[in-house]
């Protein structure tokens, strides 16, 4: 197996061996190394990191080229990989870790002498084991059964769960990304722990519960990381404002909860492999209903639900620390997902000023949105007519007109150069220049349309105006033929 390992990982374990110290891979690397067997398939490990029982200051003369700017033993070895996971290799002298008082942080630090100890202080049985790279007998370190729990696709907490969650809190939340990243599921006694404790997120910082989200929306099942944050009491300790939609019933032209609906919504974006923040709008995108609800039954209302669901989103997304461009962009997915569709009702003037309000580089992310919404409610169809009639009234009110405007002269240039006053002509020489480019786009060219135009100037006024209908019947065909071209690619009429 090692010789698939990468050459830069291999130097470092042959530095280390050559010097007598171990050197193990340990972590998320060894768990997709070994998940290959699972799957029946590789795994490309994330990350590479080595851990040793040379002290980080043996590490640093081991590798002059090298940094060690923390308290965890942790030195970044240099290296010069075109690879970016591999351009500094993370090493840690194996450790043991005192108590975590803020349920946060270790309050100290000890070096460990053999690699079990090391293991021992990690979250999951997947995440603790490792995997010698001086000899071939060292093989498989496996204190904990992880390798069995990874075959039975089981997320198990390392020895006492209790204790690993008081440890650090932001486990709970890593145990519900690790299920859904893997599609494993939680060994009761760990899950039971999590419910316990949960309350101890309240101790954790924002940013790190924002990360953990974030990963847990960018996996193949966030969906179901959702709804098991629900199950197990961890979604008020995240999403407090998704929460208040659960047994939320709705109108009738919806046949789930609120929640529920919400949830689907995503499972559609992450099945459709929509980025990150069309999937985190998609979860948000009716958060504002419970509290815009009036009434009950088939005919209560939900007035303005948008307005609210956006105000609230920039509430949540403020309160997890996302940047302020990324939470403004969530946010205007989720007002603006309402938009209206009918071709009746939809004018070009109407798509011109939704392209306005959302701008052209939001639009499709837009369009991702309301296939959610749609594919949440129940409804079989993603794209209904209706929908792919306003996308292909957008482009057409988008697509530059066939008009003297494409031409690299105008009116002015005309009467200067050809020597003629405002009026009608200016027009018709226009319009002949412009059939002529679109019949041959390389004459639109400044000097050769002056040339041509003062050609065109001296017929008479006649010959030039049947020229110049001519032209404009062309024009206007050509224009009939792009809206066609268009309409085709959306399938409309």
């Amino acid at each position: 197996m090692k010789d698939g390992y990468p050459k830069e990982i291999r130097d470092v374990a042959a530095v280390l061996a050559h010097a007598g110290f171990e050197a193990y891979l340990v972590g998320g690397c060894v768990r997709d190394l070994l998940l290959g067997t699972v799957y029946s398939e590789p795994v490309e490990p994330k990350d590479w990191d080595v851990a040793t029982n040379a002290k980080p200051d043996e590490i640093q003369k081991l590798f002059p080229d090298s940094v060690y700017e923390n308290k965890f033993g942790t030195v970044g070895v240099k290296t010069d990989s075109e690879d970016q996971k591999l351009k500094i290799v993370e090493v840690t002298t194996y450790r043991i870790e005192g108590k975590y008082s803020d349920k946060r942080h270790p309050d100290e630090v000890t070096f460990a002498e053999n690699i079990e100890d090391d293991l021992s202080r990690r979250d999951f049985t997947v995440n603790a084991m490792a995997l010698g790279m001086v000899n071939e007998e060292s093989g498989i370190v496996d204190p904990f059964h992880g390798r069995k729990d990874l075959e039975d696709k089981i997320i198990r907490a390392v020895g006492d769960p209790d204790a690993r969650f008081t440890e650090d809190a932001l486990r709970i939340l890593r145990a519900v990304r690790f299920s859904a990243q893997l599609g494993f599921a939680i060994d009761p006694r760990t899950e039971q722990a999590m419910r316990r404790h949960a309350g101890l997120l309240e101790f954790i910082s924002k940013e790190r519960i924002r990360d953990e989200f974030v990963k847990l929306i960018a996996t193949d099942r966030a969906h179901e990381g959702v709804r098991m944050l629900e199950r197990d009491g961890l979604l008020k300790f995240v999403l407090p404002e998704l929460e208040e939609g659960v047994d939320v019933g709705q109108n009738k032209h919806h046949i789930y909860s609120v929640f529920e609906h919400n949830v689907r919504s995503l499972q559609y974006a992450v099945e459709q492999r929509f980025d990150t923040d069309v999937r985190i709008a998609s979860l948000l995108h009716d958060v504002g209903k419970p509290r815009s609800k009036r009434g009950e039954g088939p005919d209560c209302t939900f007035y303005g639900h948008q307005v609210v669901g956006e105000r609230m989103a920039l509430e949540v997304l403020d309160r997890l620390h996302f940047p302020k461009d990324r939470a403004e962009r969530i946010a205007l997915l989720i007002r603006e997902h309402m938009f209206v569709y009918d071709p009746e009702t939809v004018t070009d003037a109407g798509a011109r000023r939704l392209v306005r309000r959302v701008g052209k580089e939001n639009l499709e992310a837009l369009f991702q949105l309301r296939e959610a919404d749609r594919i949440g409610s129940g409804v079989p169809k993603a794209q209904p007519y209706r929908l792919r009639h306003l996308k292909f009234r957008i482009e057409k009110v988008s697509q530059d007109p066939i008009s003297a405007k494409m031409l690299k002269v105008n009116g002015q240039d005309i009467m200067q150069e050809a020597g003629i006053a405002p009026g009608p002509k200016v027009g018709a020489i226009l319009a002949v220049l412009l059939e002529e480019v679109l019949d041959d786009p390389t004459v639109n060219d400044r000097d050769v349309l002056i040339a041509r135009a003062q050609n065109l100037a001296r017929l008479d006024d006649k010959q030039l105006a049947e020229m110049a209908k001519f032209a404009r019947k062309s024009a206007d065909e050509a224009q009939t033929r792009v809206e066609e071209e268009i309409k085709k690619k959306y399938y409309v009429k």
